[in-house]
């Protein structure tokens, strides 16, 4: 006689519009008990893959968020907001085998942390975690997408699911299912405690490892019911994976359904040659330059070198010859400068040597801006107040004609040349301004 929790988890679950979650959650691109599909990839050999770094290229898709690697905690799958359930799902499948996964699962009510095989006809084998349980695992299986709340089992755990990484193995063949805890057998399915074999899961299988919100607000509410209560985003929630060992007890290259039946014995393995994921396992990685340059023979390595060499004394007598062309041009200018700076020393001595006044020959008021010659009235030479040249008073006519030359003309009417040049000055010969 079941319990009253479990009449009542039962009765939850079946009033629900999706009778089990983890059902919700899987599904079939090609659903051979419907249609014919194309084969599936097979594994085809037994691999170890260590999550504190990227699965090799072309073995795992990464679907509903981010999975980050690293070397001491393996792969972190973090729900940190609605609609977030970061999952791999592997490329390859394996028909009958073994898996052993290192997992540490992560808290938050209503979050699921999980350890999923599920095959295009939609058999399933289940490890599961209740974020809001910390000492008990879940597992369970469903048979061609058929749902059936009985088929589930709960474990307890030592020391709990949270606090550590545990072993969850199981290994598989047509004649049993079995489940491991840390080592330890704790459930047997066979195959005909299944509906008589109709349910057992017995269709090639691919791996996938994520975690998801069953306590969504939007989720159903039996499925929250389910899942221990309804999931709160305030903060963030990680399951860790450190490693997942699958091995496939076939050995071809790809797997394919003969009929609809969905039986094991409907499956054909197709052989010759590697399966791609061995392939994509088992491919050399990308070598670093060091690398290279090491496999390199030597005779390649001195052409190399010889080629490197011709290279640097090009582009050295290249810089060379730019630099003596840029320190000419330079020499050049440098020339041409001290030639004008000497022209102009001599003809400042030639001009001091014929009596000139270098002195003389500065404004120490205000720019004379050039107006009429003989208009002193109202301010010299027409300017305004502000304009009025060295030696007068602002606005006021000056008492003598402003003579810088010292020549002596004076008076209104004289005319200021500041420097004479011309065969009647005689004084003023050879000098220039």
């Amino acid at each position: 006689m079941p319990s009253r929790s479990f009449k009542t988890l039962a009765a939850a679950l079946l009033s629900s519009s999706v009778i089990y979650p983890v059902v919700a959650q899987l599904a079939t691109q090609c659903n051979p008990l419907n249609t014919t599909c194309p084969p599936d990839p097979a594994l085809s050999t037994s691999h170890t893959f260590y999550f504190n770094a990227t699965p090799p290229a072309g073995t795992f898709n990464t679907t509903a968020g981010t999975v980050d690697y690293s070397f001491d905690k393996g792969a972190a799958f973090t729900i940190d907001k609605k609609g977030v359930s970061p999952t791999l799902i592997s490329n390859f499948y394996f028909f009958f085998g073994r898996t052993e996964v290192h997992l540490k699962a992560a808290p938050g009510t209503g979050v699921i942390s999980s350890i999923v095989w599920s095959s295009d006809v939609l058999d399933e084998v289940d490890w599961e975690f209740k974020g809001g349980n910390t000492t008990h695992t879940f597992t369970n299986y469903f048979g061609k997408g058929e749902p059936d709340f009985r088929n589930a089992g709960d474990h307890a755990v030592n020391g709990g699911v949270q606090a550590d990484y545990h072993n969850y193995t199981s290994t598989w063949t047509k004649e049993k299912l079995e489940w491991y805890l840390d080592g330890e057998l704790i459930r047997t399915l066979l195959p005909q405690d299944a509906n008589n074999t109709h349910f057992y899961p017995q269709t090639p299988m691919k791996l996938s490892l994520g975690i998801w919100a069953g306590g969504d607000p939007d989720m159903p509410k039996g499925t929250i019911e389910w899942a221990g209560g309804q999931t709160d985003y305030a903060e963030p929630y990680t399951m860790y994976v450190k490693s997942a060992a699958v091995e496939d007890y076939s050995t071809g290259t790809e797997y394919s359904y003969s009929d609809h039946s969905g039986s094991w014995e409907s499956i054909k393995i197709a052989t010759g040659g590697n399966s791609t994921a061995f392939q994509n396992i088992n491919k050399e990685p990308e070598k670093s330059l060091s690398q290279k340059w090491a496999e390199l023979p030597s005779s390649t390595k001195s052409g190399v070198y010889a080629g490197a060499g011709g290279v640097g004394a090009i582009l050295f007598a290249a810089l060379a010859w730019y630099y003596m062309r840029q320190r000419r041009s330079g020499q050049r200018e440098a020339a041409a400068l001290a030639a004008r700076q000497e022209q102009e020393r001599m003809e400042m001595e030639g001009f001091k040597r014929a009596g000139g006044d270098p002195d003389a020959l500065r404004f120490d008021g205000t720019e004379y801006k050039g107006g009429s010659a003989g208009a002193y009235a109202g301010g010299y030479g027409g300017a305004e107040r502000g304009d009025s040249p060295p030696g007068s008073s602002m606005g006021a006519q000056p008492e003598k004609g402003w003579d810088p030359t010292g020549s002596g003309n004076q008076g209104p009417g004289a005319s200021m040349p500041l420097l004479r040049d011309d065969p009647n000055t005689s004084a003023m010969s050879g000098a220039r301004r």
